[in-house]
């Protein structure tokens, strides 16, 4: 039974006109009743209700139907009702008074103040005088001005609160559109995140295996067991690099997903002795220069510069060529963390410098939001007496 009634109620709201036809109808018949049986109206002078006041009413009151789409109209209408049954000498009637309120409360309900309030003190006035033609005291027209203020009062109260809650709403929309934007906005820089952490490792990892493939390729008949350690560097790279893209696959699983144990700490400063081990066995020489006293990064920053690091050797080792040599240094200011990180190979002349090569390509661009992320300036260019360099300064914060 209440869900038939909250249906019949989502309807009639739905469906306005019908639901003020229908109070509009009930009020009719109301005051043709109280009308058809009221014997005496007192002392007031005037006609007493008939035919035509009836249907006068009626007209006036029925009116209200449309009281929603054209509050001012209505208004208009019903006080212009009023003034016609003043005219014609009836005494008043209580369901063209009652029209008038409602339709006063209706105006200041629909409109805003700059239309409601003059209209409302319009209506007063010519009810005011209307009262006063038809005879009516003083203190019944006193009244009467209070029940006018008071419709106009609800009405006005009752917009208000709407436009409140209508704001609330607004806002509330807006909200939860800035918070979806904001979780976008994340998932993006999330995903461009992975996405350079996958870069970094695979092409670092494939790199070298692919480096080792082709020397025990070509040593395959003269020399067995330096195939073997090149075939066991292999297998190594390989085991790390599925490791690696197993901790940053597991970033994007949920966390019933066990895989909290499979993580492991992300790699820093403190790695790149491991990382320039890795590579000398590839053959490339690599030297490795710490100066200044170590302290303690912020991960965000130790990551950022080993993976610097991690990019630069590894371009070096797919395009210097197969005699190359790289210098690392890593220097730690009282304010920043100076990288440098050089060859002498013909990497400028492989690719790197030229369109569609390596220097517009995700390592190095990743290179640059990496470092650019943490407030820090980048050179990537042709060093002086051949080859390529990779400068970068990461600001430190002093304690």
């Amino acid at each position: 039974m209440s869900e038939l009634i909250r249906s019949r109620r989502a309807w009639l709201g739905a469906h306005p006109v019908v639901a003020d036809a229908l109070v509009s109808a009930f009020l009719t018949v109301s005051c043709l009743i109280e009308a058809a049986f009221q014997k005496s109206y007192g002392d007031l002078p005037g006609k007493h209700p008939d035919v035509v006041c009836g249907v006068l009413m009626s007209v006036v009151v029925m009116s209200l139907t449309l009281r929603r789409r054209m509050p001012v109209p209505v208004m208009a209408f019903t006080l212009a009702g009023n003034v016609l049954l003043t005219a014609l000498g009836y005494v008043p009637t209580l369901g063209a008074g009652l029209a008038c309120l409602v339709a006063l409360y209706t105006v200041a309900s629909h409109r805003g103040l700059g239309t409601s309030l003059p209209v409302g003190v319009l209506a007063l006035v010519v009810y005011v005088v209307s009262l006063a033609v038809q005879g009516r005291t003083f203190w019944q027209s006193v009244s009467n001005t209070v029940l006018f203020a008071g419709a106009w009062l609800i009405g006005r109260s009752l917009r208000l609160r709407r436009a409140y809650l209508d704001e609330l709403e607004a806002r509330a929309r807006r909200l939860e559109q800035a918070r979806e934007a904001d979780s976008r906005a994340a998932r993006a820089e999330e995903r461009s995140r992975i996405a350079r952490e996958l870069h970094d490792v695979v092409a670092h990892h494939v790199s070298v295996m692919t480096v080792q493939a082709g020397a025990a390729r070509r040593i395959l008949h003269r020399d067995p067991e330096s195939v073997q350690d090149a075939l066991s560097t292999i297998e190594q790279m390989g085991r790390t690099a599925l490791g690696e893209m197993r901790r940053l696959v597991g970033v994007l699983r949920t966390e019933a997903e066990p895989a909290r144990s499979e993580l492991s700490p992300q790699p820093g400063v403190g790695d790149v002795n491991g990382l320039v081990e890795q590579l000398r066995e590839t053959g490339l020489q690599v030297q490795l220069w710490i100066e200044g006293e170590s302290r303690s990064l912020s991960p965000g920053v130790d990551l950022a510069a080993f993976r610097l690091v991690q990019e630069a050797l590894t371009n070096t080792l797919k395009h210097a060529g197969p005699q190359a040599r790289a210098w690392v240094r890593i220097q730690y200011a009282d304010r920043q963390l100076e990288i440098e990180v050089e060859d002498d190979g013909r990497g400028l002349v492989a690719g790197l410098g030229r369109p569609g090569g390596g220097g517009n390509g995700h390592g190095l661009m990743g290179m640059r939001e990496r470092v650019a992320l943490y407030g820090g300036d980048l050179r990537i260019g042709p060093r002086s007496g051949g080859g390529f360099e990779v400068r970068a300064r990461f600001p430190l914060e002093v304690p």
